[in-house]
């Protein structure tokens, strides 16, 4: 019965999950798609509770309690520009859990060993532990076992094999994955330099550790020992550090979705080892969605994935080209004046938008043009914000339609057409340099091409070169003018000017 139950759940879960997956590809079905995710994981934990071999119930519910309520705590306190860094911890969480699991099977498999060796049954060939002890006579040795231990009790000596190489690469990616997800929470919440910094040796010290782990895998296999185990932990909590360190702030959309990834796997992981379909099913979806998004995201600008995880923006192969001209500002009555005579405008949402809160002065904005007659858009690039998606989150939040929020690609031609063009709080997503600059370190990335606009309304709080530290030749464009000071502000000052 209770297999049964739990592996019809796991099905009913995992096409939930599918679901969720799928619904949240488009901003109209994303809604629905987040109950199908939420009852799927309910569903998950009633059946995993409910199933063979749990125990425990009272501590398992008071954990899922204070998970449960420090997660609804946090829910309500973090702001939509701070989501970004709370995936990243998230994601954190997960490689943790995957260590913690991996380590509590090597335990389990240590206490297997012992007892077999206390009782004088040091090699069982290729049988489980428990088909040993019935062997020998010794039918009681393992009736104190239970859950996991008595799970792992009974493989056969190839499985247990199998079960080795599931823990090693478990708390491997579990331990990259934790460390690498802190390191970023750190530059998206501007508690670490943004900038890409590595060590002395920068890559062979990578590609060093990642080969002394491949070799203790080898040891780990033939029995060298549990020393092993954390001595390949540690080298993998140095390569998550050392690694996202070494990618600069401007590249962390991508690092994000790519520990989405990680910690995808480390939960597939977690389930060979649990042997947990769920979890292996569940891991798999996640790591594929993460790892496709990944590079959905590096096809946008224009970049390798590898090229990404090895460096990051910043690196280049020349000097870059000499910005010459000035800034010239402009008013919020001139801005007003502009959009009164337009007949189409382009909003380009960025980074800045969301530090400043302003979505819903810019979709009250978007309310009073469109009600004067006039065709409003907006554009997003794949890497706006530093989150997938942070963009049409907080557009959405603020009501503005569905219909009127165009991809890239989609709106991308339309800006020749356009009488004003609107970038709020956006720096590299619409860097001409990207096109005309080959030293740049944004050369070949595909951007918004907002300069092409009749005229151009840069929202920025000041003069500075943004979160990349790069400068953005759009600035001191004929065509441009600089609307300086907080995004709320500017557009709230603009709206009573609205006809």
């Amino acid at each position: 019965m209770e297999y049964g139950f739990t592996t019809a759940a796991y099905v009913v879960a995992a096409v939930l999950f599918i679901l969720s997956l799928g619904g949240l590809s488009g901003q109209e079905s994303a809604k629905r798609a987040v109950w199908y995710g939420i009852v799927g994981m309910a569903l998950a934990v009633a059946a995993t509770l409910y199933g063979p071999g749990a125990g425990n119930w009272f501590v398992s519910v008071v954990m899922i309690a204070i998970g449960g309520a420090i997660g609804w705590v946090v829910a309500q306190r973090v702001q939509m520009t701070e989501m970004p860094q709370l995936v990243a911890a998230m994601h954190s969480l997960v490689g943790l859990a995957a260590v913690f699991i991996g380590f509590n099977a090597e335990i389990e498999m240590w206490r297997i060993a012992s007892t077999l060796s206390n009782a004088g049954l040091a090699t069982c060939g290729p049988l489980s532990a428990v088909a040993c002890a019935l062997q020998s006579g010794q039918a009681s040795l393992f009736g104190e076992f239970s859950g996991f231990a008595l799970k792992i009790a009974e493989k056969t000596a190839v499985e247990v094999a199998i079960l080795k190489i599931e823990v090693f690469l478990g708390v491997f990616i579990g331990a990259v994955t934790f460390t690498g997800s802190v390191v970023a929470y750190g530059k998206l919440a501007g508690k670490v330099d943004g900038k890409a910094k590595k060590l002395p040796g920068g890559h062979l010290l990578n590609a060093a550790a990642a080969i002394g782990s491949l070799i203790l895998l080898v040891l780990y296999f033939q029995g060298a020992g549990s020393w092993t185990l954390i001595l390949m932990t540690l080298l993998a909590l140095f390569i998550g550090y050392h690694l996202i360190m070494g990618i600069g702030g401007a590249d962390m959309p991508v690092v994000v979705s790519m520990l989405n990834s990680y910690s995808g796997w480390a939960a597939a992981a977690i389930g060979f080892s649990l042997s947990n379909d769920l979890l292996i099913v569940v891991g798999a979806l996640v790591g594929s969605s993460g790892a496709i998004l990944s590079y959905i995201m590096c096809k946008a600008m224009n970049r390798s994935f590898i090229s990404v995880i090895l460096g990051g923006f910043g690196g280049t192969t020349g000097p870059q080209m000499e910005v010459t001209g000035e800034q010239i500002a402009i008013d919020g009555e001139g801005v007003a004046n502009a959009l009164n005579d337009a007949d189409s405008v382009i909003i380009i949402p960025g980074y800045g938008m969301a530090v400043a809160q302003a979505q819903q002065s810019v979709s009250e904005l978007t309310r009073k043009l469109r009600a004067a007659g006039k065709t409003v858009r907006f554009a997003i690039h794949p890497v706006a914000g530093r989150l997938p998606g942070h963009m049409n989150v907080l557009l959405a939040e603020a009501k503005v339609p569905y219909d009127i929020v165009l991809e890239m690609d989609e709106i991308n031609e339309d800006f020749p057409e356009t009488d004003v063009a609107i970038v709020i709080g956006s720096n590299d997503i619409v860097n001409p340099a990207a096109q005309e600059d080959p030293n740049s370190p944004i050369a070949g990335m595909p951007v918004l091409e907002v300069w092409k606009a009749k005229q151009v309304f840069v929202s920025k709080r000041g003069q500075g070169t943004g979160y990349s530290g790069i400068e953005n030749p759009l600035f001191y464009k004929e065509n441009t003018r600089m609307f300086y000071g907080d995004a709320k502000k500017s557009i709230d000052s603009i709206l009573p000017l609205i006809k």
